[in-house]
């Protein structure tokens, strides 16, 4: 029998996450890659160093930005919940719909920027329910479920877990775990959020800890996934290490970076 031959191709994947509205660099995230990654939060809701930017300051104005900014970064989010139901109840219009309006005007952009072939899943302040009208024939959204590339798996679990800043698509620990679960042993395990460690899961400009899974620690711990790749802090502590045989790694805040992580092999 005939030796295999040699794969001469190398395989690259580039890798975002947090893009939070930077339609710009999107377009050219995929360049020199094969396939681009995205890990989620695509929508631009508030953005907390420049609280010009987003659908809040747009409806608001900058000034009730910086007040609510102030207040969620005191943790002090019960006062937060009451300007903002103050805001909105003297907004025209139904909440549910304006935010909609505004978020499929974001989600038309960017979807649009992907480059193809792009495989994706939702974060925190994503409307996935949207995403299928969207995603056009060359990106592939996936969330409890593998694709492989390259020759390697590739397991996609997207979302956040409950908190008091009550994002659009924050699930149970327990919806949470059964979709790692699901997942089984990968060699590329790819989150929105980080596995729940305090170096990868702490905000060194929020001043707080955002929520890791317990669960995708788990599993890192057990499955041996040769990497672990997450975004959702956006000014982590720690970027990057390493559990057991597993790389982790904070891919970087996208809005703010505009340059992908790469992997390659």
């Amino acid at each position: 029998m005939a030796p295999t031959p040699a794969r001469n191709h190398r395989t690259r994947v580039h890798v975002v996450s947090d893009v939070h509205g930077n339609a710009r660099d999107l377009a050219r995230a995929g360049e020199g890659a094969d396939a681009l990654i995205c890990l989620g939060d695509l929508v631009l809701f508030l953005d907390y160093a420049d609280h010009s930017r987003g659908i809040f300051p747009d409806l608001f104005g900058v000034e009730n930005a910086d007040r609510i900014v102030a207040l969620r970064t005191a943790r002090r989010f019960e006062e937060a919940r009451v300007l903002g139901a103050e805001l909105w109840a003297g907004l025209q219009g139904e909440r549910a719909t304006v935010i909609e309006k505004a978020v499929r005007k974001q989600y038309a952009e960017l979807f649009a920027a992907f480059p193809t072939p792009t495989y994706a899943t939702y974060g925190n302040v994503d409307m996935p329910p949207l995403w299928r009208e969207y995603a056009g024939p060359g990106t592939t959204v996936l969330d409890g479920e593998r694709v492989e590339i390259g020759g390697r798996v590739f397991g996609f679990v997207g979302g956040g877990l409950r908190t008091p800043m009550r994002t659009p698509y924050e699930i149970s620990d327990e919806e949470y775990a059964a979709k790692i679960e699901a997942l089984g042993e990968v060699d590329v395990l790819c989150t929105h959020i980080p596995p729940e460690v305090p170096e990868l899961a702490y905000d060194t400009v929020a001043r707080r800890f955002e929520r890791g899974s317990r669960a995708l620690l788990d599993a890192i711990r057990h499955t041996r996934p040769r990497y672990s790749l997450f975004g959702h802090v956006h000014q982590p502590l720690v970027k990057r290490m390493r559990i057991g045989a597993t790389e982790c790694v904070n891919v970087g805040h996208f809005a703010s970076t505009g340059t992908p992580w790469a992997l390659e092999w």
